[in-house]
């Protein structure tokens, strides 16, 4: 609807009035902010104020309120074309996650098994829409009850598919008439996840398994992850596990994960290399799931060495279940021959093996690898430790030479800093930093600020409760701070780091933290299913994104995607960029306010809510 001062500009000047006229309008604007020394922005909200000297403080705000008020007449003179609300998708796109498409990738020639994988690169022109969730979706109940009951109509699987499942399915669920329940103490493994994951912990040589941290394991990558139950155990001891699995059109266990308040992404073992740095997990487990790991001359095996630390574990159940006699003896034999034979190569031992679970332990001395018999697989050459984006797989064993070459045995608690990554001064001021923002972020987590409350946002409000939301993404996530603040303040959150593929490449220090992380280009859609984040957070990240090729209308559209209904979004940026940004949240239906943080910075924040569209 136009407002009554945008009828009479039309009146007078017609449906769009000539660029003299606008100039001449903006120059009488900035005239008379100068005669009345207006000090206040009407259009901003305040939080948090920092005296700074009276006439610095004017002169800047007068330099931004001009830059605000040009923004707004132009965006009135633009607004048929700019304002209008972005239609919704019809049904069939409810789960629709991009860039995996079969039948696209069968067309481009892709085949063993890659037809499955991650080609954005074939993603056609799509049409421009709000995906809108299910008729049946419920918000999700908060943590830790969402852990183990999930509304079945937030998920792709049907009753059918329930029933039809196998045993080990249906101990892992309860499928009542709108709910699925999930009972962590039966499933994962033949005797209930506890005492899987005691077994492990056993085979490494633990008392149990709430000494994996004193034994170094804080991150543990879940390949092919289920339902979550291992995932929901390692939670509880204070482990942060990441779960990784294909692209599922339905029943997907990422999904499933993530509906539960666990850390998961889509990411596949087929022909690319995961977008994880080198030595970035603690142990990598792989509970039945279907990969050959001897195939491709043993690339996915090295794929696994690659992201795997000096004195890590990898953990494999064979996807057989209990065998007795001799013929189900060798054909296991038979099966991990040749795993034996490329383990030994890169200099991995076989630590243990009970029943059908196999340990190995990655060497802690990088010179085993100069040791040796010759032919044996080479080393990666010097300089090939560069962003692993999706680059193809290759066959060398990678990391040897990094400097960050620490044993998990021998690691500090204290976040282990390389010079030739970072500066040690810009971590510890990103902490800092963020521990203050982080209390005025958490007390605008209400709808309140989108009212005419009297108050100040966070200034009598009572504050969110500790579990608001569970799922936060940091799009740029820098050193972490975010979520360290977080951890600081007991929020009952686990925030997936994303660190932007032409940013500086901070995530091997994210990763050390033991927080979830991941390399991302944001001129893509990120690799996970829709509505399965309650905030998203992004500090500078559009500014960062003015200079690529992507559309800020598509980052959006990305961003409302993996959004939940009634979830927030705080992009912190210049007055400039968020008062784009603020057209653009209207564009995709949010509610949308910019906070002026009042510190003499020409920061601004944007503080939004996706609405709940109901059909």
């Amino acid at each position: 609807m136009r407002s009554p001062w945008f009828n009479k500009l039309t009146v007078i000047f017609g449906p769009r009035p000539p660029l003299s006229w606008l100039l001449l309008c903006l120059i009488s604007v900035l005239a008379l902010i100068t005669v009345l020394g207006s000090s206040s922005s009407g259009a901003f909200d305040s939080v948090t104020p920092i005296p700074v000297p009276d006439i610095y403080t004017n002169y800047r705000r007068l330099k931004e309120q001009a830059a605000v008020d040009y923004l707004e007449l132009r965006s009135l003179f633009l607004l048929p074309s700019r304002q209008r609300e972005i239609d919704l998708c019809g049904k069939e796109r409810e789960n629709h996650v991009p860039c995996y498409n079969v039948s696209a990738n069968l067309l481009a020639g892709y085949k063993d098994g890659e037809e499955f994988d991650r080609h954005c690169e074939l993603a056609r022109e799509e049409e421009q829409c709000l995906i809108r969730p299910p008729k049946d979706y419920k918000i999700p109940l908060r943590w830790p009850a969402g852990r183990d009951v999930i509304w079945s109509g937030n998920v792709k699987i049907t009753k059918d598919q329930f029933l039809s499942s196998g045993s080990m399915t249906k101990r892992l669920m309860l499928l009542e008439e709108n709910q699925i329940a999930f009972h962590s103490e039966d499933g994962l493994i033949f005797d209930g996840v506890k005492d899987y994951s005691r077994q492990i912990a056993e085979m490494i040589g633990l008392g149990s398994d709430y000494e994996f941290l004193q034994a170094g394991v804080r991150t543990v990558l879940d390949i092919g992850c289920g339902f979550g139950s291992f995932g929901a155990h390692l939670v509880s001891l204070k482990v942060m596990p990441v779960c990784i699995a294909a692209y599922e059109a339905t029943g997907s266990q990422v999904q499933l994960a993530l509906e539960r308040g666990l850390p998961a992404m889509i990411a596949n073992f087929i022909a690319r290399q995961l977008p994880y740095p080198s030595l970035s997990f603690d142990m990598v487990h792989c509970a039945q799931c279907g990969i050959l790991w001897a195939q491709k001359d043993g690339m996915l095996l090295l794929e696994v060495d690659r992201v795997l630390k000096p004195g890590g574990y990898f953990v494999l159940t064979s996807p057989t279940s209990k065998s007795y006699g001799s013929s189900s003896s060798m054909k296991k034999r038979n099966m991990l021959t040749p795993i034996d034979e490329l383990t030994q190569d890169i200099c991995w031992s076989l630590l243990a093996q009970q029943d059908e679970t196999f340990i190995w332990q990655k060497t802690m001395d990088a010179n085993c690898y100069t040791s040796r018999k010759q032919g044996a697989i080479p080393l990666c050459k010097e300089g090939h430790e560069t962003q692993s984006y999706y680059r193809p797989l290759v066959s060398c064993i990678s990391g040897t030479t990094i400097k960050r070459w620490i044993p998990i045995q021998n690691r500090s608690s204290s976040v282990q800093l390389s010079s030739a990554e970072l500066e040690p001064d810009d971590y510890f001021e990103d902490l800092q930093i963020w521990r203050i923002a982080l209390k005025n972020y958490w007390s605008l987590l209400t709808p309140l600020i989108f009212s005419d409350h009297p108050k100040r946002p966070g200034d009598e409000d009572p504050v969110p409760p500790f579990n608001m939301v569970r799922n936060v993404m940091d799009m740029n996530a820098h050193y972490g701070g975010l979520n360290a603040a977080f951890l600081e303040e007991r929020k009952s959150v686990w925030v997936m780091n994303v660190v932007p593929v032409r940013a500086p490449n901070t995530l091997p220090l994210i990763l050390e933290q033991g927080f979830a992380g991941v390399l991302h280009d944001w001129c893509e859609p990120f690799p996970t299913y829709p509505r399965t984040y309650d905030m998203l957070h992004a500090n500078g990240l559009l500014s960062h994104l003015a200079s690529e090729r992507c559309s800020m209308r598509d980052v959006f559209l990305e961003m409302d995607r993996i959004l939940r209904p009634e979830g927030w979004v705080v992009l912190s940026d210049k007055v400039g960029t968020i008062e784009m940004a603020r057209m653009l949240a209207t564009q995709v239906r949010w509610e949308a306010r910019v906070i002026d943080l009042q510190n003499g910075s020409d920061q601004r924040l944007l503080v939004c809510q996706k609405p709940f569209l109901r059909k």
